[in-house]
């Protein structure tokens, strides 16, 4: 029994010797390496002890650039082929703060960053899609995608506005914030009406 009970004593101490060098390893900044970090253009390295969301902003420029092209084609379309008014006056309304937003990236980036200029495969499918419609058909499901999109977009927009580490990316996101929360805004308004 003297020995069951020196052998437990034994091995609890050693467990308290080897509990805190386990904690040291799982604690950001201890005594393992960090997982790579996304690339940002800019990153806040002080740890504060909070654990908080790392943004890769050079991907955020892009999607964002490539999120303007594909909203100036599909506000387009809509001009063209919306069967509404209000519809087509929404799409014009996202041609021209599209392109603004668009011209804002690129004088922001400074050729810095690959800003596509050109829709991929992923987003022009997208504007294929609806351009297959037209009137009424076309009406309803670009205003479903509309809302669909900005929602996701609204999202990332706050994201980076709340937790980029990028001075000028964080400002751009802000800025432009406002813009996408009426479309989102307005494009769930068009929604009501075409029920």
């Amino acid at each position: 029994m003297r020995r069951h009970f020196r052998f437990m004593l034994v091995l609890a101490a050693g467990s308290l010797v080897l509990y805190p060098a386990s904690l040291l390893a799982q604690r950001p900044g201890g005594g393992t390496p960090p997982p790579s970090q996304p690339n940002n253009t800019n990153q806040n390295s002080t740890d504060t002890g909070q654990q908080t969301k790392r943004i890769d902003e050079r991907k955020f420029l892009q999607e964002a650039a490539m999120n303007d092209l594909t909203e100036i084609a599909m506000g387009k379309l809509a001009v063209e082929k919306g069967g509404d008014d209000a519809v087509k006056q929404y799409g014009q309304k996202l041609v021209d703060d599209h392109t603004k937003a668009d011209a804002d990236l690129k004088q922001m980036t400074g050729g810095h960053v690959d800003i596509p200029d050109a829709l991929d495969s992923k987003h022009q499918g997208r504007v294929d899609k609806l351009a297959k419609l037209s009137g009424p058909q076309f009406d309803k499901a670009f205003i479903k995608d509309q809302v669909k999109f900005h929602q996701q977009n609204v999202r990332d927009f706050q994201d980076e506005a709340a937790n980029g580490s990028n001075v000028q990316v964080k400002n751009y996101a802000s800025k432009n914030l406002p813009t996408l929360q009426q479309h989102l805004e307005q494009a769930k308004e068009l929604s009501k009406e075409k029920k």
